[in-house]
């Protein structure tokens, strides 16, 4: 028989961990909420062999789901398909007797203080931090931070309500956003505890890997590539970076002390970091497949397939027998996310419809279609459009990636007689 493994909530790279299940010939199942942002691809539906229906932000009723699944027929595995459900997979898991986190510690990596505060506890260096639970203590925490600081919600994604702060009244200003949020996210309200920063100056970058067999492994080092400050929108990623040998060795160190120190013993990790002078500081660690493409840019620079790795992870089997690891298709990788700041909407993408014929193109996808309103350029709801590629070099798809932006422009026609206004992307 073959494996038979549950997807909890497939959103970004969790669509991946269903096509790899199915294309190893594993019995697929999905739990899922399936409506508003929580409604399945239409690609992923087909591909799975079962869809639980279930709200799966209630655990109870997710529980529930998972064990009548488990009594039909054997469950070999539960994987989280988004980070949001990390901590509920590890506790369920642990109640279906499957391989999974340690449920008393998997927290530690959705919180972003008391990732922190485990990281702190274990001699890994990081910036000065305060927690802030009403906007009357955000002067205290500044006090303790100092300028120029960074305030963000303790649990959240996508860079949403991240921000640079100069002073103490736009640190009060960012608590109170963060305070008053209502938009549900994936089901979910804010949580509206914010944690403030010391600013850590430097590119930023990912190390994206997995722990197998107690070892820490980084599979590729990817270039963050973002926005204009005081905001921090994801703009692409490059894969792999450019490093010196040395500093690359003070990665792979820093990263497996920072896994150890949150509870990371199995699957996959994606480890957000910045090089300060060289020397790479934590901004946050995840126990889950990295978003945004880059688990495909990984695969496509170094062979390492980490949806399959995540699987083994979750069934207890050898990701090399998965076929997890094999040749790179390319040099390095990257994608380019396309925005519109600025406008309120757009009508087209100059320069997208050449991108078809060009060798180095691995796929692009409308993220907003034109005429759809735009938000503010302030996380990554702003982006319009994406495209993934392949370069001969590290360093060419660094130039490739800003060729694009010079090549593909989201433009807004306006009253006949008056010129187009073009925003670069």
């Amino acid at each position: 028989m073959p494996p038979r493994i549950v997807v909890v909530e497939p959103v970004s790279s969790g669509n991946a961990l269903v096509e790899h299940a199915h294309a190893l010939g594993w019995d697929v199942l999905v739990a899922s909420h399936d409506r508003d942002d929580r409604a399945l691809t239409p690609h992923t539906r087909a591909l799975a062999g079962e869809v639980l229906t279930v709200d799966t932000n209630d655990e109870a009723a997710l529980e529930a789901a998972l064990k009548a699944a488990h009594q039909r027929a054997p469950l070999d595995g539960v994987v989280a398909g988004c980070e949001f459900y990390v901590p509920a997979v590890a506790r369920l898991c642990r109640a279906l007797g499957l391989p999974g986190l340690d449920p008393a510690r998997v927290d530690l990596v959705r919180h972003k203080a008391r990732m922190r505060e485990a990281v702190a506890a274990a001699g890994v260096a990081g910036p000065r931090f305060a927690t802030v639970d009403d906007v009357a203590e955000t002067g205290a925490a500044c006090a303790h931070v100092g300028f120029p600081a960074v305030v963000k919600p303790v649990e959240s994604s996508g860079s949403i309500h991240v921000t640079r702060v100069e002073d103490v009244a736009a640190a009060r200003a960012a608590v109170a956003a963060i305070r008053a949020e209502d938009e549900l996210d994936l089901g979910r309200e804010l949580n509206h505890q914010a944690i403030i920063e010391q600013y850590v100056p430097g590119d930023e970058y990912s190390a994206d890997g997995y722990v197998l067999d107690g070892r820490v492994v980084v599979a590729a080092v990817t270039r963050k590539l973002l926005g204009p400050e005081p905001w921090f929108v994801e703009l692409g990623h490059l894969t792999p970076a450019v490093l010196d040998p040395a500093v690359r060795t003070l990665v792979d160190d820093h990263t497996s002390a920072v896994a150890r120190a949150v509870g990371i013993t199995s699957g996959p990790f994606h480890c957000e970091f910045r090089l300060d002078a060289g020397r790479p500081v934590l901004m946050e660690i995840a126990a889950r497949l990295p978003g945004d493409r880059i688990v495909d840019l990984v695969e496509l620079a170094t062979g390492v397939a980490l949806p399959r790795v995540a699987l083994a992870a979750a069934t207890g089997r050898d990701p090399a027998a998965l076929g997890a690891f094999r040749a790179p298709a390319a040099a390095a990788a990257g994608i380019r996310f396309l925005t519109a700041d600025g406008l309120p909407s757009y009508d087209a993408l100059t320069g997208w419809d050449e991108l078809a014929h060009r060798p180095w193109l691995v796929s692009r996808h409308v993220i907003v279609p034109p005429g759809e309103p735009l938000p503010p350029a302030v996380d990554f709801r702003c982006r319009v459009a994406s495209v993934l590629f392949t370069a001969i070099s590290p360093e060419a798809a660094g130039d490739r990636w800003t060729a694009l932006g010079d090549e593909v422009r989201a433009v807004r026609t306006v009253q006949p007689g008056r010129p187009v206004r073009a925003v670069r992307a």
